[in-house]
This record gives structure tokens, C-alpha cells and sequence, in this order.
């Protein structure tokens, strides 16, 4: 992320790990946060670009504040 500010807190424990679930319910956080649009498709093109479930989810966590 290039600008700071306070990131937006997300549930992801419980989604039987479904990536693409934890994915959209970030990116609506994200949104509602006031991220813009090209700040939410370079999130997504971070976590699609990962080779693993944890590695992914280590992106979500540099974005959001998991619970």
C-alpha cells in the first residue's frame, strides 16, 4: 500500500477457507473505508497473484486488520 491510513477491520476466521469469500468481503471493507477503486484492484491483483492460500492471506493482512 503506498498511502497511509487506517486499515478496515475484516472477520476471515470461519470461512473454511474460501480465499475468494475473504477476497470480496476485503474489498467491500476497502470500499466503505474510502479506498478508490484502483487502490481495491491493485489489493485484488496482489492476492490473485500469490501461489498459496497463506501467502494470500498474508497480502489480506497488509490491507485489512483480520479478525
Amino acid at each position: 500500500m503506498t498511502q497511509e491510513r487506517e486499515k478496515p477491520t475484516v472477520q476471515i476466521s470461519g470461512e473454511d477457507g474460501n480465499i475468494f469469500f475473504i477476497v470480496g468481503r476485503c474489498q467491500r471493507a476497502l470500499r466503505r473505508a474510502g479506498y478508490g477503486q484502483d487502490e481495491i484492484e491493485r489489493f485484488a491483483k496482489e492476492v490473485t497473484a500469490t501461489r498459496s492460500y497463506d501467502e494470500a492471506l498474508r497480502v489480506v493482512m497488509d490491507w485489512v486488520d483480520a479478525e
